[in-house]
């Protein structure tokens, strides 16, 4: 099993969002290059090896932030981000994954989101736990040969695309 786990997001000084017209494109490229790019190329590294697994399965760690569908939704938490970079390195996730399940029918390619977990991405704002966060990552991860794949998912269940 692989799980892709990259997340990294760009702040103000003083631990702000940035936010269009601020954002530069080397501060975006820094977030795509870690973000999305990273998750290529640990997965391309990967793929000869989870194809030879009887039951080879990708777990791509996203965020709801990646949603375009709650991105939309007024009055949604996800469409008050203010954010750029980070969310829609995480839609390109979401990406990746529906075309690599595609492409890879006999493995278990997944996208989670974690929750908002205490962690250093978010100076340890988050509201549950690792353990808990890690919780939807797991059960991904250990997901039988014959279980779900190209799907998009929480802890509470599937989320919008």
């Amino acid at each position: 099993m692989l799980v892709n786990n990259a997340g990294v997001e760009e702040r103000q000084p003083d631990g702000g969002f940035i936010a269009l017209p601020d954002l530069d494109a080397a501060t975006a490229a820094h977030t795509f290059e870690t973000n999305v790019l990273g998750l290529i190329r640990t997965t391309r590294a990967f793929l000869p090896l989870l194809e030879r697994s009887a039951a080879g399965v990708i777990v791509n760690v996203g965020s709801a932030l990646g949603s375009l569908e709650l991105a939309t939704e007024v009055g949604s938490p996800v469409a008050q981000y203010p954010g750029i970079a980070y969310p829609a390195s995480k839609a390109a996730v979401t990406m990746i994954t529906v075309r690599l399940a595609a492409a890879y029918p006999q493995l278990r390619i997944n996208v989670v989101e974690p929750g908002f977990t205490s962690t250093d991405l978010n100076h340890h704002q988050g509201t549950q736990t690792v353990e808990e966060g890690a919780e939807i990552i797991v059960r991904m991860a250990t997901v039988a040969p014959d279980g779900p794949t190209g799907t998009y998912t929480s802890l509470n269940g599937p989320l919008p695309w």
